[in-house]
């Protein structure tokens, strides 16, 4: 396989297999900014001050008071996002998964969210089941539309999707030889 910057047309790169004019593909910076676009782990952050009881004025995190007697702790918040980084991330986004994996991967993330906030309850800040049970929904959910952006393919599919084609067509006309008019070529 031979990648060329001579091989360059347009917004396509040519990728070359075997001699001809090649596979076309998309130029690296292109496929770079939409994979940069796509950031699964960019919600991780939100919620991880949502579980402290924490919204979003001016660009600073604020403690809600209405939401306090809910909130976890620093330290539960942290651990229970952290927890989800491991399906939040690109790579998983552009895996090819089923449904039965990604089904099966987000009740064991919320399993172990749950066993979580019922062994370390005290330091999480946990007072009341409510609070597990809306742990448990903001983690699960979370997880399954995060692999789901796995499921047969989505995102690779839309990486190949996005290759535009500029061809450029030579329509200059040849003059034909005495020889090749001879035998009509």
């Amino acid at each position: 396989m031979i990648q060329d910057d001579d091989q360059q047309r347009g917004n396509v790169m040519y990728v070359q297999d075997s001699p001809g004019l090649g596979v076309p593909q998309m130029p690296r910076s292109d496929r770079a900014d939409l994979i940069d676009k796509i950031k699964p782990d960019a919600i991780i952050e939100t919620i991880r001050h949502r579980l402290m009881g924490e919204e979003l004025l001016d660009g600073l995190w604020v403690k809600n008071p209405h939401l306090s007697d809910r909130a976890l702790s620093e330290l539960g918040a942290w651990e229970l996002s952290n927890l989800m980084l491991g399906t939040a991330s690109i790579n998983v986004s552009i895996s090819k998964l089923d449904d039965d994996e990604i089904k099966a991967r987000a009740r064991a993330i919320s399993k172990s969210a749950i066993y979580n906030c019922v062994v370390f309850w005290k330091s999480y800040g946990i007072n009341s089941r409510v609070q597990i049970r809306y742990v448990n929904q903001i983690i699960f959910t979370n997880a399954l539309v995060v692999l789901k952006q796995a499921d047969a393919a989505s995102i690779q599919e839309l990486l190949k999707g996005t290759v535009q084609e500029n061809r450029n067509i030579n329509s200059e006309v040849k003059p034909q030889s005495r020889l090749r008019q001879i035998f009509r070529m």
